[in-house]
């Protein structure tokens, strides 16, 4: 067995043990990643020299401890930040041609992470801003799914979900602000959870528009994905503590994409079918819903993400670097009059306050993750019709913003493999504020169905 074969509780385990050292495993993980990384385009920057004095800072912590069981659930554990994170002393693109900054401060999840002796071993991918649901950017590698490598790694988490799924991380910090690491998660055969609004500091840099992006973690196992979460919130191994057998719950379940001409493809109705199945064979009761946010509430969605990136300082001589889709979404968030944007935040926020009132009776809501199997590197992006592009993602992923809209933590699990090997991934939406309930379930989901024992070949 390899250490990548381990999941990263077990590592840390075996760190606090003194089996295996924090070094030994940074230098394992470093090594795969130099190897791979123009394979799966997993990292824009690989951080030796940062990962070796992290991990050498975490062993000595152990070696000095009274009580080396009483460490950090996940100390010395390698963990790869999203380059739309300021990492103290490590360069910053957040996907762009137009930025290669040195922050002189962490993001507070990163201090979080920091704080927890977790090992940075690099900045994955990301799309220019984070603003596509793929990873294909003018900085770093494209980043592809280990399962094909002909295939996107979904964005904008695209760069950790493949730094995961090809064993060059056991877990990884992302961010969502309309699917961004549910998506990945899908595509990349991965646990992917988007935590509440509100629950993991964004700071310090402040919230955009509408409070949509939320920091949250990709993963292999359920355990491991609660046990980051507690780092990323400052409380450790409280989810990990949690992760109880669930009584039976209420879950209302649909699979009608909330935008307009979208065809949900064969699979993904199947991996629906079969999640639905499976969680009434766990003494669940299942309930067709209708989708709980209207079509009309899309549009407000959508000038509030063009409004958000509008709102990126780009210096005015270097707009012409931009990619097209940013440039479009920039011009049309520009055009927005204050009033205008008013409008749409009140109004995205009333009909995500409808939603959740809709739905209040239910403990779960059970969608598929997206409406597609992983789409080919290439075929959403078309650069030369940024309009077009935009639609194409959002037929490519209708149920996963509208919990942007909501606020709700909400979980993709891959339950369902294609013919071909693809993973598609389901999703599991919670009430606000109950992650425990979203992670009990999906553990019981996992125990009964497990899937951390299939391999890409590039493991």
């Amino acid at each position: 067995m390899e250490l990548h074969d381990l999941t990263a509780l077990d590592q840390a385990a075996a760190i606090r043990s003194g089996e295996i050292s924090s070094l030994e495993l940074a230098r394992h993980y470093l090594a795969r990643s130099h190897e791979l990384n123009e394979v799966v385009g997993a990292f824009v920057t690989i951080t030796d020299d940062l990962a070796l004095e992290q991990a050498a800072q975490a062993d000595r912590a152990v070696a000095e401890a009274t009580d080396p069981q009483s460490l950090g659930v996940l100390h010395g554990v390698v963990v790869p930040v999203k380059d739309l994170n300021q990492v103290r002393g490590v360069h910053v693109h957040f996907g762009s041609l137009t930025v290669d900054d040195v922050p002189q401060v962490d993001d507070d999840v990163v201090a979080l992470m920091r704080e927890a002796h977790t090992v940075m071993t690099g900045k994955t991918t990301t799309p220019e801003f984070g603003l596509p649901a793929y990873t294909e950017s003018d900085v770093g590698p494209y980043a592809r799914t280990p399962w094909d490598l002909t295939r996107g790694a979904g964005g904008s988490s695209g760069g950790a979900a493949a730094a995961v799924a090809a064993g060059l991380a056991p877990v990884a910090q992302g961010s969502d602000g309309g699917g961004s690491i549910r998506i990945p998660a899908s595509v990349c055969g991965l646990v992917g959870v988007k935590p509440s609004r509100g629950l993991i500091s964004n700071g310090p840099l402040p919230d955009g528009p509408g409070g949509l992006g939320v920091q949250g973690v990709l993963a292999r196992t359920v355990a491991d994905a609660a046990a980051l979460l507690g780092v990323m919130t400052g409380t450790d191994d409280a989810y990990l503590r949690a992760l109880s057998e669930p009584g039976p719950l209420l879950i209302g379940r649909y699979a009608q994409p909330v935008i307009a001409a979208t065809d949900v493809h064969p699979e993904v109705i199947a991996a629906f079918e079969e999640a639905s199945t499976l969680l009434e064979s766990l003494g669940h009761r299942l309930v067709d819903v209708a989708v709980p946010l209207p079509l009309d509430a899309v549009p407000y969605f959508e000038l509030v993400w063009a409004a958000g990136a509008a709102g990126i300082a780009v210096p005015a001589d270097r707009e012409g670097d931009l990619r097209p889709l940013t440039r479009w979404l920039r011009e049309r968030g520009r055009a927005l009059t204050p009033g205008e944007l008013d409008n749409a935040l009140d109004l995205m926020a009333v009909h995500a306050a409808r939603a959740l009132d809709e739905t209040s009776d239910l403990d779960i809501v059970l969608t598929p993750t997206l409406a597609d199997i992983p789409a080919l590197v290439g075929a959403i992006r078309n650069d030369d019709d940024p309009a077009a592009d935009f639609e194409a993602q959002k037929r490519f992923t209708p149920f996963t913003s509208p919990y942007n809209m909501t606020g709700q933590p909400a979980v993709s699990l891959p339950l369902h493999w294609t013919s071909a090997g693809l993973p598609v991934g389901i999703q599991l939406v919670a009430r606000p504020m109950r992650e425990t309930t979203l992670l009990s379930l999906a553990a019981q989901l996992e125990s009964a169905q497990p899937w951390a024992y299939r391999h890409p070949e590039v493991w």
